[in-house]
């Protein structure tokens, strides 16, 4: 029975150790950011919750895939007067969503992003969303 709900756990998700050596294929996770991409000045990551950041500093958003769950996607600001989208120019990884802004003037923004369950066409899929918010103040 372990052996069963083990296996069902390796699709095209990441899998564990113990679900490689079951059969499953492990797929690399990218490497989680810590340090800004040439041309900005901070990195908010899916772990943050709130960042403080001068006014006319670049920001990056990478946020990564969670296992089951699509991509980040619907990334969007509740004030763009605070926070201005900008281009990255950069390229992402499979499972990884990058955006980029630049504090414009001093307030408070909001980010957020949201995903869905991965599921097989056809096939029952919950109905449920995650959900990710950064409070981003800019002074």
């Amino acid at each position: 029975m372990v052996a069963i709900v083990t296996l069902s756990a390796c699709g095209n998700v990441h899998c564990s150790e113990s679900c490689a050596q079951l059969g499953g294929k492990p797929t690399p996770r990218p490497p989680v950011a810590t340090t800004p991409t040439a041309g900005f000045d901070v990195v908010i990551t899916d772990t943050d919750r709130a960042v403080t950041v001068k006014s006319g500093q670049r920001i990056e958003l990478v946020l990564h895939a969670k296992p089951g769950m699509s991509d980040w996607s619907g990334v969007n600001v509740d004030d763009y007067t605070v926070l201005r989208a900008v281009p990255t120019g950069i390229m992402a990884a499979r499972g990884v969503t990058i955006a980029g802004y630049e504090a414009a003037r001093p307030g408070t923004a909001t980010i957020r992003a949201t995903a869905t369950p991965n599921c097989s066409p056809g096939a029952a899929c919950p109905a449920f969303a995650m959900i990710f918010e950064v409070q981003v103040t800019v002074v």
